[in-house]
């Protein structure tokens, strides 16, 4: 019983340490146009590629727009990376809007 009491308190711990961390984490957002994104499988195409940029936390693809929004860590990752990523997905983007 004692074990497990200790496992939990680590366990809250971890939780409360990760969890200031990205509350203190600040993110950038902008906004890329990607004029290629044309059928329901580009934005998920587009979004999949973007997440696997390190440092980007968020991504949000408008098909009907053809904007993606991301946030992102730009200690990290900048703009560029991000083109270069989407670019490679088969979706050439610009930046739009910081």
């Amino acid at each position: 019983m004692r074990m497990i009491k200790k496992i939990s308190t680590i366990f809250c711990m971890m939780l409360l340490v990760g969890g200031s961390a990205v509350a203190l984490e600040k993110l950038k957002m902008v906004s890329l146009a990607v004029p290629t994104m044309n059928c329901a499988m580009c934005p998920i195409t587009v979004s999949k590629s973007l997440m696997n940029v390190p440092g980007v936390k968020i991504v949000d693809a408008q098909l009907e727009e053809g904007i993606v929004q991301v946030s992102f860590n730009d200690q990290v990752t900048g703009i560029d990376a991000m083109t270069y990523a989407t670019k490679m997905a088969g979706y050439p983007s610009y930046l739009i809007k910081e």
